[in-house]
């Protein structure tokens, strides 16, 4: 919407006192966000090199609360500082000129725009949020943003003059992590060596140079050196784990130059990275130049800017429905209890929706379901967890959605759907990326007789569950219609209504029928907790197919053993952080020798950066 503010009225309309305060306190309040925001990204190289993983997971938790504590604080201000007859249409049309004019100078401009836009829709009623109260879009340029600090956002590196081995040496060690290396040279040679043999004896261009990030990007166990090389007019991104050995000491543990790992590094079902950046949209930037096609909203989400994520995605939501014309529908699949789930055909999310009863045998309630997800917004999504955009009071075309879809919502929904003349108001909904349901993407494998297929499918399903359990996490409800695919072929868990931690479930082995009748029975004989899980009934529900019970047993079994999870949680219980490698085992150094696994994914598509 076009703001009816012209230029010739701006002059004028600086003079309101209540206006200049308010946008100041605005910014000061978003400028106390970021502070504590960069101080757990700084924190988080200590965190590393002392190998504290529980305060490293602990920060890593807090910080994703920091934004919502600092909004509410602003709000809180405002609220008991004026009263309501005081904030005017006027003043709040010159705040954000106010607000406007403090940012010409700023570092994060864009997200102090979205954080104006945060504190604003807590205050004023949906119908003001439009252009002139709010930033419907950005207005502060972030181009050519220059930082205060003697670091640049990125380091330039000439190999052709300093020589290979000496560059990525210095590009190590420049990042200063204090703690030993086991054998720095040994591991720059490997480094080296895998250089070259991607590479070959390419003719180097004058333009020859290495370009790395100049803060690490730190995330679970791991500190990831981010970077490319430009030779002529290619470029070739790269990325470097710096990880802990059993002693303790520091390993390069491989390099990444493969589109799709790196992409899957940067993946929407992983945990957000802590970097310290004083000018984000340069960041965002260097890596949309790795990766192109991925969107500008998730590549802020997984710098652990979510906030400035759902703005984008917003924006690019907005943008997608104007130059569209298909209508929301039923997302395909098996109809869940619990989430009312449509999408719209053209965009590659879908739109869930908590109903407002559940039938038997579900016993939950629409607080305890945000709450899961909740928990796993905060969690290690270690891979296999999609994030999700949480949004409230989103106004749809009602054009746009069918009868049906609309019939649905009110009759399984009403107290979260309202008509608004022609917007559908939908006051509560998570957004995920649609991926192919489990149960349908295992059946078409078996239609075509696609065995690869159909084991690669059961082979990743139950390294999901097993990275899971790694992570703390129980799924509750293991039917693969619960599980998604991915375009890179990977199986992701996104239904969680009835996830629980490892630690509080009791995992028991069926005990032996003492006679004949207790064995017969239709219902359990033995006494059965709240907490309890019983592995050997998985294959009951998992394993009906002789095909899929084959690749299950072949590569699963332990799965349906009371002993595997016993072990897991054990080793949870001790403060063990286990393990889980956002690529493959075989191309760490410490396995060059190792071979692929037989079951690999299929060819790399260049549809594929979107996870």
């Amino acid at each position: 919407m076009k703001s009816s503010i012209s230029q010739a009225a701006f002059p004028k309309l600086l003079r309101s006192q209540i206006a200049f305060d308010i946008a100041r306190t605005i910014r000061d309040g978003f400028d106390k966000h970021y502070r504590l925001f960069r101080q757990t990204s700084q924190q988080a190289k200590l965190h590393f090199e002392q190998g504290a993983w529980g305060e490293a997971q602990t920060a890593a938790r807090e910080r994703i609360g920091f934004y919502d504590k600092r909004v509410q604080e602003c709000v809180q201000m405002l609220e008991d500082e004026y009263e309501q007859t005081e904030l005017t249409d006027e003043v709040w049309r010159e705040l954000k000129l106010h607000f406007i004019g403090m940012l010409s100078d700023h570092k994060q401009p864009e997200l102090a725009e979205s954080f104006f836009n945060s504190v604003c829709c807590n205050i004023l009623h949906r119908s003001y949020f439009h252009n002139e109260f709010i930033f419907v879009r950005p207005v502060v340029s972030t181009e050519y943003i220059e930082t205060e600090e003697i670091a640049p956002t990125y380091r330039v590196y000439y190999p052709a003059t300093d020589g290979l081995h000496y560059t990525l040496k210095r590009i190590v060690t420049n990042f200063q992590l204090n703690a030993e290396f086991a054998d720095l040279n040994r591991d720059i040679d490997l480094v080296e060596a895998r250089l070259k043999s991607i590479f070959g004896n390419a003719k180097l261009e004058p333009n020859h140079q290495i370009q790395v990030l100049s803060s690490l990007f730190f995330r679970n166990k791991g500190a990831y050196i981010v970077g490319k090389g430009i030779n002529g007019n290619r470029e070739f991104p790269f990325v470097v784990p710096i990880l802990h050995n059993r002693q303790g000491q520091l390993v390069l543990d491989t390099v990444l130059f493969d589109h799709e790992q790196i992409t899957i590094l940067f993946s929407f079902t992983r945990a957000y990275f802590l970097v310290d950046m004083e000018v984000p949209s340069a960041y965002v930037q260097f890596l949309r130049s790795l990766l192109p096609r991925k969107p500008r909203s998730e590549i802020y989400t997984i710098l652990g800017l979510q906030k400035q994520g759902k703005t984008l995605f917003y924006r690019d939501y907005l943008q997608h429905l104007k130059h569209s014309s298909d209508q929301f529908e039923i997302a395909p699949g098996i109809r869940g209890l619990v989430m009312l789930v449509f999408a719209l055909p053209s965009f590659p999310y879908v739109f869930k929706v908590i109903k407002d009863f559940f039938p038997p045998p579900k016993e939950t309630s629409r607080a305890l379901i945000k709450e899961k997800y909740l928990l796993v917004k905060h969690h290690d999504r270690v891979g296999r967890m999609a994030d999700t955009l949480e949004y409230s009071n989103v106004a749809f075309p009602r054009h746009r959605f069918t009868d049906d879809l609309v019939d649905e919502l009110k009759h399984f929904a009403p107290s979260l759907v309202e008509e608004d003349g022609e917007q559908l108001i939908i006051k509560h909904l998570y957004i995920e990326r649609r991926m192919v349901p489990l149960n349908i993407w295992l059946s078409n494998a078996e239609k075509e007789h696609d065995e690869v297929q159909l084991e690669h499918g059961i082979v990743e399903y139950g390294n999901a569950i097993k990275e899971l359990v790694a992570a703390n996490i129980f799924p509750g409800d293991m039917l693969y219609k619960n599980f998604g695919v991915t375009r890179h072929q990977r199986v992701v868990f996104y239904d969680y209504d009835e996830i629980e931690y490892i630690t509080d479930c009791q995992f028991r082995a069926i005990p032996q029928a003492r006679t004949e009748e207790e064995e017969m029975a239709s219902e359990p004989w033995y006494p059965i907790g709240k907490s309890d899980v019983f592995p050997e009934q998985f294959g009951a529900f998992l394993l009906g197919n002789p095909r899929i019970r084959h690749y299950f047993m072949k590569h699963h079994a332990d799965l349906l053993t009371p002993e595997w999870w016993q072990a897991r949680k054990q080793r949870i219980q001790q403060g063990i952080v286990e393990d889980v490698f956002p690529y493959p085992q075989y191309i760490r150094f410490c396995n060059q020798h190792t071979s692929a696994p037989a079951v690999t994914p299929p060819p790399f598509m260049e549809t594929l950066e979107n996870e």
